[in-house]
């Protein structure tokens, strides 16, 4: 609680206020990066009072409703040990049923419908209303990372590394920053250099609109982060260099600080 409190106090946000809410992401935090490996849970702290809270304070409903669709899938799946096909068809069945192929194509109606749809398949596939308690999501939360430390694919992952099983891992709760507020926001994944080759060169993808999750699972096709590689494939959507040059003028100065700091790819 004194750690929320420090988030709370630092960000201008209350965990669990029907106002001005706070979100959070959990992870782990292992010793050894296991990238992928153990789970995580973003948007933590939406629930019906908190969502009218957040589309109050960014006047953004549609970003606000694909949070809490994304919210209630992820912690479904990661906490709950719901599957998640049964959701990923409501929304395939939502996008055939409107003839378009993208999430980002869905309006604010039809992610509302999702959220509602979403919550009655949790009541009768879990056997009970979707947690409301944000403090009680939290605790929830942070155990099922702890737990993730020991799923096969963690495990496995070790045993690959020859990584040590018994070294555990730390949680991270962590204020949410958002990649989905629109074409003014962005995520991302993106190496110093070429990490196959050792090109002193930036490498690396990023999409619009989009949570990490979307990259990382391959649910929406990324473009590339600079200019030179997105020419280089003859590709046309906008690379970060071109979309967001600001945002791509401070990413490179912070590469250049990490490489200073650590002598090697990061």
């Amino acid at each position: 609680l004194t750690g929320l409190k420090e988030i709370e106090n630092s960000v201008g946000k209350q965990f669990g206020d029907a106002k001005n809410p706070l979100l959070l992401s959990v992870r782990s935090g292992a010793k050894v990066s296991m990238p992928g490996m153990m789970e995580t849970v973003l948007h933590l702290g939406l629930n019906d009072e908190t969502l009218n809270g957040l589309i109050q304070q960014t006047q953004n409903p549609w970003f606000a409703y694909d949070s809490y669709r994304r919210f209630i899938t992820m912690f479904s799946n990661v906490v709950l040990d719901l599957s998640k096909d049964p959701f990923d068809e409501l929304m395939d069945v939502m996008k055939q049923a409107k003839g378009i192929a993208q999430d980002t194509d869905l309006t604010t109606d039809d992610l509302k419908a999702l959220v509602a749809d979403y919550k009655s398949l949790v009541k009768t596939q879990w056997g009970a209303e979707f947690p409301q308690d944000v403090h009680e999501q939290l605790r929830l939360a942070i155990v099922a990372v702890f737990q993730s430390w020991n799923i096969p694919r963690a495990i496995a992952y070790r045993n690959y590394i020859k990584n040590d099983h018994y070294l555990g891992t730390a949680v991270n709760v962590q204020s949410m920053v958002f990649g989905n507020m629109g074409d003014t926001s962005a995520t991302g994944v993106a190496f110093t250099r070429d990490p196959a080759t050792g090109e002193n060169a930036y490498y690396g993808e990023y999409q619009l609109n989009a949570q990490g999750e979307d990259v990382v699972a391959g649910i929406r096709t990324p473009q590339y982060l600079t200019k030179a590689a997105r020419e280089a494939a003859g590709a046309k959507p906008l690379s970060m260099e071109e979309a967001m040059p600001e945002a791509y003028a401070e990413l490179a100065r912070v590469f250049e600080i990490l490489e200073r700091h650590y002598r090697d790819m990061q």
